[in-house]
């Protein structure tokens, strides 16, 4: 799959594409991420790529025309008439797991990052297929979303994550992932003794799964309660899970 990023900050993804686990995607390249600076398409000797908004009010607006151009050299360089380009905004749809698989599993896209106050609404209205929001929180510009997506798309990738390692990621059967330990098998902290919970230490495969289960519907449950209302929706809870719920004192 591949993704472009139209950004004016390119410097800031180099780094992050040699380092950590996913590094193994970006060098396989499956995940291809190509950067395109966005003053290369401004037509002026200042390399203009911003203005101030019609109407008043404080920052600055980003250009129709260098984005413009970007996006169509883009578009001609993957042979693609409208490739999926995504828009990171605080307007758009939140980013979750679900749409994560649909972008791990598809093409690739282009990423327009956005700075200053903005981006001209008619290019969004011209060319943008989706607009992404990484929370209720405002950013400096889209380049950390982009780089979100893109880690949590190289992750999903064959090869990258020990299998089925992500399988058992928050959110990938709608529940937060629950507890983890390793060694030491007890920790003296401030005089008190904290083991490892005995079942783990069981080697009785099926009680250690349900144990792992029951701490993510307790957690899940004290802290997105939503997420269980929509796994419950979704079918995904058993009886035995709802058992569990009931008897929790919440």
């Amino acid at each position: 799959m591949r993704f472009d990023v139209v950004t004016l900050f390119p410097e800031l993804f180099t780094p992050h594409f040699s380092h950590g686990i996913t590094r193994r995607a970006f060098e396989s390249r499956q995940v291809d991420v190509r950067l395109w600076p966005l003053r290369d398409y401004a037509d002026d000797a200042y390399r203009r790529v911003d203005d101030r908004p019609y109407g008043g009010g404080p920052g600055m607006v980003m250009l129709f025309e260098p984005l413009r151009r970007a996006l169509l050299a883009v578009a001609a360089d993957r042979g693609e008439a409208r490739p999926a380009i995504v828009h990171f905004t605080p307007t758009g749809q939140r980013l979750d797991q679900a749409m994560v698989e649909c972008f791990a599993a598809g093409p690739g896209a282009v990423l327009l990052c956005g700075r200053y106050e903005g981006i001209d609404q008619r290019l969004l209205d011209a060319h943008v297929t989706h607009e992404i929001s990484l929370g209720d929180f405002v950013l400096s510009g889209g380049e950390l979303p982009a780089l979100a997506l893109l880690d949590a798309v190289a992750r999903l990738q064959d090869g990258v994550l020990t299998a089925p390692s992500h399988q058992q990621d928050s959110f990938s059967d709608g529940l937060l992932e629950g507890p983890s330990y390793s060694r030491p098998e007890i920790l003296v902290v401030d005089g008190v003794e904290r083991p490892v919970p005995p079942v783990l230490l069981s080697g009785h495969h099926a009680e250690i799964a349900r144990w792992r289960r029951e701490r993510a519907l307790e957690l899940t449950a004290r802290r997105r309660p939503d997420l269980i209302a929509a796994a419950r929706a979704a079918g995904q809870l058993n009886r035995a899970d709802e058992r569990y719920l009931a008897g929790l004192e919440l």
